[in-house]
């Protein structure tokens, strides 16, 4: 008897294997494949069943994603109206960086660790310090 070569291997190089269409030889019925087979980005065969249960996440990435992210506590001038004290260490109080929104009616000395120019201006207009450290 003659050696016969296997299909696959005839076939090897052909697009389809033999087996017209790509669908064809699937064997799932009329379904367009196993799992999430056509549901591409470009067609609209599944696209609300991927919304509902997957969400805008499967259409690529989004947003930004900082590298370098610091968790900085910030409080403002007219908050420190409410401290009565003369000296004031906002980094024992769990602050990081004093900003200049709102007014100051007393003089004070202030420690901490960042301050934005404004900050730094009404405190020095009242008599007071910024002690950065």
């Amino acid at each position: 008897m003659r050696f016969k070569r296997k299909k696959t291997n005839r076939m090897r190089g052909t697009k389809t294997h033999g087996h017209g269409s790509k669908k064809k030889w699937r064997g799932s019925g009329n379904k367009g494949g196993k799992g999430m087979a056509g549901s591409g980005k470009r067609a609209d065969q599944k696209k609300t069943y991927i919304l509902r249960y997957f969400g805008n996440e499967y259409y690529g990435k989004r947003g930004f994603h900082s590298i370098n992210k610091k968790n900085i506590k910030t409080i403002n001038l007219d908050e420190l109206n409410n401290i009565n004290k003369e000296e004031i260490n906002l980094k024992e109080l769990g602050y990081t960086k004093l900003l200049g929104r709102g007014n100051i009616n007393k003089k004070v000395k202030v420690h901490i660790g960042y301050a934005s120019k404004s900050a730094i201006e009404k405190i020095k207009e009242k008599g007071g310090e910024v002690v950065l450290n």
